[in-house]
């Protein structure tokens, strides 16, 4: 029987078949409320056989005091930027994920964002909330321009759907697919500066790196058409949150919808909290009944497959 840290909150609260399957496994399970700090980490590193996490901080420190006891690293979802995913590849333990389960939640959280900002339906709401009938006049997203940073599942969803709505899509991506592109008249951009000179929206679907942290700065934002919108629903740390503020309150950038923070939870006076035109949402991009399900399903898969000496259906690192 191992003993298995599980952090994850959505695979927690979402009820369905993973949980069945999890207390059926016969397992030792110890719960906590993610995505957990590394301090946090630190005091329960060394107890465990198995990590089942979110967005945790397993950093070296963590994975070194983890040792010799920690077998895996399961990912319930596909960012792997919290895992010293190097390190733990040099101590041999395996790092799972679960790609291709989320692609279509996150991208209709991506359009709800964007019809929220051009509609300015939580200005709308608040106001008839409070017993106010204000009104601003707001826009229309067909035949306008969407600029998707990274043609991956995600942004290939997000194209699909700008078709529908009318939109024109120009993609930049260091990976492409022709075909797709072909099929879905998305138009290749070899440079960001002129995805962002071109787009009415900027939607991010990039991974993170150390190459694409601060992707959006003040620099790159002054590369964006006047008025325009920002919509992140990658990484808080896309983006540089000093430079959206202010590109918000000079009036440059339109507006800005996001999914992600550099921190989550957010302290109470993190500034995009406050700024104009900005709406945030607490990570909820895949959190769907549906998502939830295929995504707990298969780390769950992955975990099990592991412990019963059978290969996971992906991991992101070999040795």
């Amino acid at each position: 029987m191992a003993r298995i840290l599980l952090t994850t909150t959505s695979f927690q609260d979402t009820p369905g078949p993973h949980l069945e399957r999890l207390a059926a496994s016969g397992h030792e399970v110890v719960c906590e409320r993610g995505p957990l700090s590394e301090k946090r980490m630190l005091e329960l590193a060394g107890g465990f056989d198995a990590f089942l996490c979110g967005d945790d901080a397993i950093t070296r420190a963590v994975i070194e005091k983890s040792l010799p006891r920690l077998g895996i690293i399961a990912k319930y979802g596909i960012g792997l930027d919290k895992i010293d995913l190097a390190f733990a590849t040099e101590k041999k333990i395996p790092v799972t994920f679960t790609p291709g389960v989320n692609h279509t939640t996150v991208a209709e959280h991506a359009f709800g964002l964007l019809l929220t900002l051009v509609k300015e339906l939580d200005f709308h709401i608040a106001e008839t909330r409070a017993g106010r009938w204000s009104r601003h006049t707001g826009h229309e997203i067909a035949g306008k321009t969407l600029g998707i940073v990274g043609l991956g599942r995600i942004g290939k969803e997000m194209a699909i759907r700008a078709n529908a709505f009318g939109m024109t899509s120009v993609a930049y991506d260091t990976f492409w697919d022709d075909a797709f592109a072909a099929a879905h008249e998305v138009t290749r951009l070899e440079r960001l500066d002129d995805l962002f000179a071109a787009a009415d929206v900027v939607s991010l679907h990039t991974n993170l790196t150390p190459q694409t942290r601060n992707l959006v700065d003040a620099a790159s934002l002054r590369k964006f058409r006047p008025g325009a919108l920002l919509i992140n629903c990658g990484r808080g740390e896309l983006v540089d949150p000093a430079a959206v503020v202010a590109a918000l309150q000079s009036g440059h950038l339109g507006a800005y919808g996001a999914d992600v923070l550099e921190v989550e939870p957010p302290p109470p006076d993190h500034p995009l909290l406050r700024a104009p035109r900005c709406v945030i949402t607490p990570h909820i991009g895949s959190r769907t009944h549906e998502s939830v399900q295929r995504q707990a399903g298969m780390a769950l898969e992955n975990l099990l497959r592991f412990l019963d000496g059978k290969p996971p259906l992906a991991q992101a690192n070999t040795f």
